[in-house]
């Protein structure tokens, strides 16, 4: 559901957050930030993008001479999907939090407090 510029998906126990880019269907969604967001208070945040648009950034590499000239691509809480869309970065997210991996992919942020102005509470 919509939140103002946030796109909420409510789990069971968790809430996955994402801030995709004003104008552009939710399917064709190709990179956009995100948190989940646990009931317990625990939140996680990442970047989610597509096989293509790594592509694409290491295309543009090669030309500017960024990164070896587009030898290598690094983003730090990444996860790179196969397919382009929300419904495709949800099933992936959930798959993490089923396993317990998005531990290992996501950052840990912390509990929200009182100072944090962030994500806007579940």
């Amino acid at each position: 559901m919509w939140d103002g510029a946030f796109y909420r998906v409510r789990r069971d126990g968790y809430e996955i957050c994402f801030v995709p880019d004003a104008g552009v269907p939710l399917d064709e969604i190709d990179d956009v930030d995100m948190w989940v967001l646990f009931d317990s208070g625990e939140r996680w945040s990442g970047t989610i993008c597509t096989l293509d648009v790594v592509r694409r950034d290491m295309d543009r590499c090669r030309e500017t001479g960024e990164c070896l000239g587009g030898r290598y691509f690094y983003v730090w809480d990444g996860l790179i999907v196969r397919d382009r869309g929300i419904p495709a970065m949800v099933d992936a997210v959930d798959d993490l939090v089923r396993t317990g991996d998005y531990t290992c992919v996501f950052r840990d942020v912390g509990p929200e407090d009182a100072q944090d102005s962030g994500v806007p509470e579940i």
